[in-house]
């Protein structure tokens, strides 16, 4: 097979919404910083919606971000927490694909801590071919050709047979 045309993991993002800041807000980034092994940043609100008492600016969420083989490692993890099933309605045009574990305790190694209670997380996976820097990259920049871009149907057999998840 050509080396060009594999599919790799470009990143794993983490994601915890909480809706508020506070302490709230950064007991839940310390147990995503514990869980990733990274330090967990906090996102902020883009627009307000007073439905929810949200002003833009007030920070809501925490999110990690993973590349390489801390990255490859966590979303192991994170797939056993799911029994390694994921719908096929998870993916996306660009074969990138996202899932939920609905608790943070089902996540191997990890106890529940009463302080926190029980929240889940989000997962997101991007996958990329390489030469992708491409379109991004400052000089020259060029897009990719219809025939080198990612699939959902490559995304979905990327997760069959290297992830080995179970297509719901």
């Amino acid at each position: 097979m050509n080396p060009m045309r594999e599919i790799r993991v470009e990143k794993v993002t983490a994601n915890m919404g909480v809706g508020e800041g506070g302490e709230k807000l950064q007991n839940l980034s310390g147990l995503l910083g514990k869980i990733s092994g990274r330090k967990a940043v906090n996102t902020i609100a883009r627009i307000r919606n007073p439905v929810f008492k949200i002003q833009k600016g007030d920070p809501i969420g925490t999110k990690v971000t993973m590349r390489g083989k801390g990255g490859e490692e966590f979303l192991k993890k994170a797939l056993e927490a799911v029994d390694k099933k994921i719908s096929s309605r998870a993916f996306d045009k660009e074969g990138n694909f996202s899932f939920g574990v609905k608790e943070y305790i089902d996540f191997p190694g990890v106890k529940y801590d009463p302080k926190i209670g029980i929240v889940g997380f989000d997962v997101c996976v991007t996958l990329k071919r390489r030469g992708s820097r491409v379109t991004r990259r400052r000089r020259s920049q060029h897009a990719i050709g219809r025939r080198h871009r990612v699939t959902k149907e490559d995304g979905l057999t990327f997760a069959k047979d290297i992830l080995g998840v179970e297509i719901v």
